[in-house]
């Protein structure tokens, strides 16, 4: 890393989730490229400096920067989180455009999650590996001080959302089955995505504040019957309705995150997550720099 990028030290951070790359082709979400950042675990997705009369944030697009050209179980978590919290980040604002097995829940809507199901294999999933250490408490799992200044900032800019919701995450790339999403509906799941696992427990284990804010994309395989067409989205789960909701919900995402940004500087975080590897610190095991806690490849 370079000494300017040693400089930053931006408490809020910001990763974009499925057309975060055109926010940023689009100039919707401006700011100073400070490009990808050289961590142990190699290079995160490219990372902007965002700064305005609302204050100063990161933001990292977490499928790539001018396109989509990382499905799910390809991206970096482990890269981008450490990135982040080098960069001096405590709180981390995630988006996800899952699908919803929830019929309740209309296309484009905002999901404010507050639970998850980890369905995955293979991610690296912690930085702890071959240690004794990494027992970290997953109730709740999203951080509460943070959801709270999220349910805040969409009250005040009007946009309707519902407060909570069970996300599981899957493998990907490829969808999933019928019968898969009876499974997790039985499960008592509500949305279906592949991103949010491993990156908010990667963050809980650097004590940092993590929560996710979801818009619906389409209805999950088997909730409706949808026709094959090919050449279109998700192959015809998706109406040109449903993509139009879509672009409206992606669309608001800039005003969302400056609002956020706003309301976390104003109000004093009161929350477990910086205090998560206590137990830890109290018997011995680390010290207070975090980046001895790592396992390093």
């Amino acid at each position: 890393m370079s000494e300017v990028k040693r400089k930053i030290n931006v408490p809020f951070a910001v990763i974009g989730g499925s057309q975060a790359y055109d926010l940023l082709k689009k100039g919707a979400i401006q700011g100073e490229r400070i490009g990808e950042v050289e961590t142990p675990f190699g290079c995160s997705q490219p990372v902007y400096h965002i700064r305005n009369n609302d204050g100063e944030m990161l933001f990292l697009s977490r499928h790539g920067e001018t396109g989509y050209n990382l499905t799910a179980p390809f991206v970096n978590y482990r890269a981008n989180i450490y990135a982040l919290k080098d960069l001096g980040v405590k709180q981390i604002v995630s988006w996800s455009g899952p699908g919803a097995i929830n019929e309740s829940y209309p296309i484009g809507g905002y999901v404010l999650v507050d639970d998850i199901v980890d369905e995955t294999h293979g991610r690296e999933s912690t930085f702890f590996k071959n240690k004794g250490i990494g027992f970290v408490r997953q109730s709740p799992v999203f951080c509460p001080a943070l959801r709270g200044g999220i349910k805040k900032s969409l009250q005040s800019l009007c946009i309707d959302f519902r407060e909570s919701g069970t996300y599981v995450c899957t493998p990907g790339p490829r969808l999933e089955t019928p019968a898969e999403i009876r499974k997790y509906k039985s499960y008592g799941c509500d949305l279906v995505g592949m991103t949010l696992v491993p990156e908010v427990f990667l963050a809980k284990e650097l004590e940092m504040c993590y929560a996710a804010i979801c818009y619906v994309t389409n209805y999950a395989e088997g909730i409706w019957e949808k026709p094959f067409k090919a050449g279109e989205l998700f192959e015809g789960l998706s109406s040109d309705a449903d993509r139009k909701a879509v672009e409206q919900a992606v669309s608001r995402f800039p005003a969302v995150i400056a609002e956020v940004a706003k309301n976390i500087r104003q109000q004093a975080m009161h929350c477990p997550c910086p205090s998560l590897m206590e137990r830890y610190k109290k018997r011995g095991d680390i010290g207070a720099d975090w980046h001895d806690w790592v396992t390093i490849p």
